[in-house]
């Protein structure tokens, strides 16, 4: 797992049939901020969220409830907060 921050979305008007229905993120992590992925969304998340995202596809399709889907990433999970060393930071 990783922390991410949702950056954008994604729409598409045309895509597998396999992936309607779901919502695309574009995510922007915490220690790399210059790398960017598109995820899947299992969490509602919305752009600005600090977000718990999985690399792992065997993860992406527990997390999005489908054995079908072909994921690589997918966003699990909505931070309220986290600590690193003796920060606390607040992601609301």
């Amino acid at each position: 797992m990783r922390i991410a921050r949702v950056v954008g979305n994604v729409v598409s008007t045309v895509k597998d049939a396999g992936f309607v229905g779901y919502k695309l993120m574009i995510i922007s992590y915490i220690d790399e901020p210059q790398k960017r992925d598109i995820a899947f969304d299992a969490a509602d998340a919305g752009v600005g969220d600090i977000v718990l995202v999985v690399a792992d596809g065997g993860a992406s399709n527990i997390a999005l409830g489908d054995s079908e889907i072909i994921a690589d990433v997918t966003i699990c999970g909505v931070v309220d907060n986290y600590t690193l060393g003796k920060t606390i930071y607040d992601c609301h």
